[in-house]
């Protein structure tokens, strides 16, 4: 079986280390998940041309599909003509992505407001000031962030 999708060899690598180190993708999930994002036709992949593409054991692609699945990376496409499963990645992802990344800035900003209010006790010094200062910078990074990530949220479910 030859591979469906016409990939570039040198922005498929670059797919692959962006998605093992940024999103803590195993090797062989970051493969697939690169793999996937050439399907620009939304066709899906099935589990058998990954095996043999990717050149790995049927286990070791059904686990890294496992945990693709798993952390809503990637979804099942079925066809109504086809008993096989076929692989795509999952249309909501920028969706849940951005509303995780939310949530942690928002949990962020939380905790640097309660810090704030713990410091506004204590007699201001030149360190303390110099402290307080640098947390309301920080503060105001993350609520342009918090701002933008919203905006994009927005956007995406319209």
């Amino acid at each position: 079986m030859d591979k469906t999708l016409e990939i570039d060899e040198k922005l498929y690598h670059k797919l692959v280390n962006f998605y093992t180190t940024n999103y803590h993708l195993t090797p062989l999930a970051a493969k697939i998940y690169a793999y996937l994002t050439f399907d620009f036709e939304i066709q899906g992949i099935t589990f058998e041309e990954l095996v043999e593409v990717l050149k790995a054991s049927k286990s070791s692609v059904s686990c890294n599909l496992d945990l693709l699945l798993k952390g809503e990376h990637i979804t099942v496409l079925n066809k109504i003509d086809e008993r096989k499963r076929f692989f795509i990645l999952n249309p909501e992802y920028a969706k849940i992505r951005f509303s995780r990344l939310l949530d942690r800035l928002e949990n962020e900003m939380d905790i640097l407001e309660d810090l704030k209010l713990f410091n506004q006790n204590k007699k201001p010094d030149e360190k303390t000031e110099n402290y307080i200062n640098k947390l309301n910078i920080y503060s105001d990074l993350l609520k342009t962030n918090i701002m933008s990530c919203s905006e994009t949220l927005k956007k995406l479910y319209q």
